[in-house]
């Protein structure tokens, strides 16, 4: 049995290999080199000031509280404090970059996609019997059961069924096409009739259908995608290629024997 495993750069190089992971970290780097060109030729700087506050945000976020829980996290991920401030302003620059790129677009982006906004708090019950959901449905409308009360006796998750089948305030992309179209058609406090999806039936209570504003979340969550939009844009233009001439995989040879083994 294993008591100790020494892995080294290749041992790491070669499983991102074979775990096909090494397109996904090549995009990874063009992002970043894109991020830090594109933002040298913009004129942003960063001082002192800002990235203590983005180190602290770092910290925060990883809820490295104590500086001993700075220690370890560093160590879990093999890194030095220079790193822990590479990333720190790695993220302030792309955040700054995202605000001197997209800030003026934010808004007009969103009055111009404003019903993509418009958010639904509804609750959900999903039943197979498409007979069984309009029996319910009808006596819903009647009276004669509350939906929470379906909840209980027809969710099998119990957390779902504890909170009677509520599904939170999702805007419309989060939906469906077909359940979307009856939701934000409908006026609230409303259920649906029965809508049938590949899932089963769905039994929908419209609670309050939530018009949008332009929030700091929102804006957020619009530059974001712009500027992701943007990246991806940028990345397509490029070609990038992976030098790793200095490496040979341990199994090259035996590899290229089965591939050129026949019967």
């Amino acid at each position: 049995m294993l008591e100790l495993i020494n892995v080294s750069a290749e041992d790491i190089l070669y499983h991102t290999k074979i775990s096909c992971q090494i397109p996904n970290i090549l995009e990874a780097i063009a992002t970043r080199k894109i991020i830090a060109d594109q933002a040298k030729k913009v004129g942003i700087a960063i001082t002192t000031e800002e990235l203590q506050i983005a180190a602290d945000n770092l910290r925060l976020a990883n809820q490295l509280l104590k500086a001993e829980d700075t220690w370890t996290w560093l160590e879990k991920h093999h890194l030095s404090l220079d790193n822990f401030e590479e990333i720190a302003h790695t993220n302030l620059l792309s955040t700054k970059l995202a605000n001197h790129l997209f800030a003026d677009k934010v808004e007009p982006f969103f009055y111009a996609h404003q019903l993509d906004y418009v958010a639904a708090a509804t609750y959900q019950v999903i039943l197979e019997d498409e007979d069984l959901a309009l029996e319910i449905f009808y006596a819903l409308q009647e009276g004669e059961i509350s939906f929470h009360e379906v909840a209980r006796q027809y969710i099998k998750n119990p957390e779902q069924r504890r909170a009677g089948g509520y599904q939170g305030i999702r805007q419309r992309r989060d939906f469906r096409a077909e359940i979307a179209a009856a939701i934000f058609a409908a006026n609230p406090p409303q259920i649906l009739k029965p809508i049938i999806t590949s899932k089963g039936a769905h039994i929908i209570m419209i609670e309050e259908i939530i018009q949008p504003e332009l929030n700091e979340e929102i804006n957020l969550k619009i530059m974001a995608d712009l500027f992701s939009d943007w990246l991806q844009t940028e990345i397509k233009k490029l070609t990038i290629t992976a030098n790793l001439e200095t490496y040979q995989d341990k199994n090259d040879s035996s590899s290229a024997q089965v591939l050129t083994t026949t019967n």
